[in-house]
């Protein structure tokens, strides 16, 4: 039997779509359905990491909070880029991965029944963690609008309540690739100011942005410093997915109860992965901007082959979602079809929102194929289609 607080938490189909394609072992398969990528590691990461097997300080549980050099640097580069001052030993705790660290905040702010704002369409592995840690998410649907992703602000004003503990952003978001407008983060802040709640920022993919506009980041707005709390990670902007480890840096009054949620949950961090991570973020080049560029080219070459289809654009990111409802089929079908007659393995929506929202789409990750296979593709959704 079911325990309760698994009730309503499916899984996330990734999973069951990357079986499938490995149990084929067909090299033609496009692998779009999970979020991977081919580009390696900042060099400096890798050497680190290759250096801290041999050492006996980086085979152990202790420090708990994690190595003072990771959180140094996590600490300096929040400073650096939201002119907020963070003192690294009271305001940044590791945790192993950045979603651990989101858990591990949740954890730490909602009590059962409290109220968590967050994007409709959403990454499902953020709408189960809300849910595993007693709250609720509050769907705020996200628009077409010239054939990208808004937010839908008359929406997130609604969704404020007397429950509303926390806003949790991600720009860009993952799986639609939503960055968000200076207009869309004031009224974010205004919901924030009104109700009391917390930013959760989750800034995996903060950098990685196709727009030429500078990242916003929340805790460099008038009057949320005090309640944001920033949790990062090296998984995506520095290709690090292996290593699993994240920071979460944020106002003192409550850093204290998140490192207890992580001391209670997984205890330490991956204490091999730690002097990588340090590294990645100290590096003279720690190829973000390399990185982004190709994939934005590859971005580009699905949006201009697949024009003529429901795709809607990302600003961000590393996927983009197609509205296949829109084209009488639904993403299950839609991706079955890809996967037996186009060879394209590709993952429904299914769980990640609404089901007449995000259970429209069908997402397509474009950071794990180079432009040599991913040209094409339009003709193998032909024949998978028929269109």
């Amino acid at each position: 039997m079911t325990v309760s607080r698994l009730a309503h938490i499916p899984g996330i189909g990734v999973d069951r779509m990357g079986n499938a394609a490995d149990a084929v072992g067909d090299d033609r398969m496009l692998r779009l359905e999970n979020l991977d990528t081919d580009i390696p590691p900042p060099p400096e990461a890798v050497a680190a990491t290759v250096a801290a097997v041999t050492r006996d300080a980086a085979n152990s549980y202790l420090p708990f909070l994690g190595i003072a050099s990771l959180r140094q640097a996590a600490a300096a580069r929040l400073s650096a880029d939201t002119g907020v001052a963070y003192d690294w030993e009271s305001q940044c705790v590791i945790s192993a991965g950045g979603l651990s660290g989101i858990l591990n905040v949740l954890l730490a702010i909602l009590e059962p029944g409290d109220e968590v704002v967050i994007t409709d369409p959403a990454y499902a592995g953020l709408l189960n963690r809300i849910r595993l840690a007693g709250g609720v998410p509050r769907l705020v649907p996200l628009r077409v609008v010239d054939g990208g992703w808004r937010l839908d602000l008359d929406r997130l004003r609604d969704a404020a309540s007397d429950r509303t503990r926390a806003v949790l952003t991600m720009s860009p978001s993952m799986p639609s690739g939503v960055v968000h407008t200076p207009e869309e983060w004031q009224a974010i802040a205004e919901l924030v100011q009104r109700t009391g709640a917390w930013v959760l920022n989750d800034a995996a993919m903060e950098r990685i942005l196709y727009t030429d506009r500078p990242v916003i980041h929340p805790a460099a707005l008038d009057g949320l410093a005090e309640r944001t709390v920033t949790v990062g990670c090296v998984s995506k902007e520095y290709r690090m997915i292996g290593w699993r480890v994240g920071w979460i840096v944020g106002p003192k009054p409550l850093m204290n109860d998140v490192g207890l949620v992580g001391l209670t949950n997984v205890v330490c961090q991956v204490g091999i992965a730690m002097p990588g991570a340090a590294a990645a973020l100290t590096a003279t080049d720690d190829g973000v901007a390399a990185a982004t560029r190709e994939w934005r080219r590859r971005r580009d070459v699905i949006l201009s082959e697949m024009a003529d289809l429901p795709v809607v654009r990302p600003d961000g990111g590393w996927s983009l979602l197609i509205d296949t409802a829109a084209l009488g089929m639904a993403p299950a079908d839609a991706s079955a079809r890809l996967f037996d007659k186009g060879r394209i393995a590709a993952t429904p929506m299914t769980g990640w929102g609404a089901d007449d929202q995000a259970g429209r789409y069908l997402r397509f990750v474009f950071a794990n194929e180079p432009v040599e296979r991913l040209t094409g593709i339009r003709e193998r959704v032909r024949a998978a289609w028929g269109l």
